[in-house]
């Protein structure tokens, strides 16, 4: 019933298509995106047939005897079409795991797609890692998700902070210039964590450059300076913030506050249905960073996971 085969350059089109029709597909397993930095990863992303058609792609890569849901994303498990069900793709893990024994794997580590990221209902990969694969989960991370259409109130130190911002003469605006941002970024990260950005800005300009209505940056100004900012992955139902950053002078006059209660309100009016703050996870021991998701959880986030599971082969 299944042909599984491996991904090739030549087949771009037909995946791309693909993950633009899935119900759990994202512009970031679109290869234009995937493909910017495949000189890390040994791509092995597999496409499933079915009868002849194209019924599911697995983004992934390849590690010795290790297959990943692929490394460089945020999540990636199994895309589905809208008739992608439970019984199905139950037997497509069959396929798959015979598929991955033969090219010499021994262990699968999966990457489940949060369900805030789906048109519809698209857990049939789940029933199949735990029936077929007896599967168990590895990694969970949580992120802080608004549900647009039903806001809680924000804080109060939340809302103390807008009126700080606005009282000191903040403004917001949409940047087409990463540049402006990128060294407070990165000055930050440095500071506080000891950490750069995943992207650089060279690797940021160009995915930006794909993907305009999709990769957009907004920033907080002072007087002409930006004091901080948040670069935004937009998906169909769901806005990411890929980045969030501010300098001393930000954090002091509450420059992210009004940032994102602006944006919350822009992206209510054009429709989106949740805002994910991102992970809150320690990189060091997977604990909560118990300061970062206050401040996230501050603005009416709650808590969706993104769930990492491994299974022998």
């Amino acid at each position: 019933m299944f042909e599984v085969r491996r991904y090739t350059a030549e087949q771009a089109s037909e995946w791309n298509a693909f993950v633009a029709a899935s119900k759990n597909g994202t512009f970031l397993f679109d290869r234009r995106y995937m493909d910017y930095h495949s000189d890390r990863f040994e791509d092995c992303s597999l496409m499933v047939y079915r009868k002849s058609e194209l019924y599911a792609l697995l983004p992934a890569n390849r590690k010795a005897d290790v297959f990943y849901s692929h490394q460089g994303l945020t999540y990636g498990g199994l895309l589905l079409m809208s008739d992608g069900k439970t019984a199905v793709v139950r037997d497509a893990f069959v396929a798959v795991n015979d598929f991955l024994r033969q090219e010499g794997f021994k262990r699968v580590i999966y990457k489940h797609i949060p369900w805030v990221y789906a048109s519809l209902p698209a857990e049939e990969d789940l029933f199949a890692l735990h029936h077929v694969c007896q599967a168990q989960i590895c990694s969970r991370d949580v992120s802080s998700v608004v549900m647009l259409s039903h806001r809680l109130p924000l804080s109060e130190l939340r809302r103390r902070c807008v009126k700080k911002a606005q009282k000191a003469g903040v403004e917001i605006r949409e940047s087409l210039d990463c540049s402006e941002f990128w060294p407070l970024l990165e000055a930050n990260l440095k500071a506080r964590y000891d950490a750069r950005p995943v992207h650089s800005l060279a690797e940021i300009v160009l995915l930006k450059s794909r993907f305009p209505q999709q990769i957009r940056l907004f920033v907080a100004c002072r007087e002409g300076r930006v004091i901080g900012g948040t670069l935004l992955y937009i998906c169909a139902r769901t806005v990411k913030t890929q980045y969030i950053s501010a300098n001393e002078e930000g954090r002091r006059v509450g420059a992210l506050d009004l940032l994102f209660t602006t944006l919350m309100d822009k992206c209510t009016e054009n429709g989106a249905q949740f805002f994910d703050f991102g992970t809150s996870n320690r990189p060091d021991n997977n604990d909560l960073n118990d300061s970062l998701i206050f401040q996230k959880e501050g603005f009416g986030g709650r808590a969706v996971c993104y769930d990492t599971y491994e299974y022998s082969l």
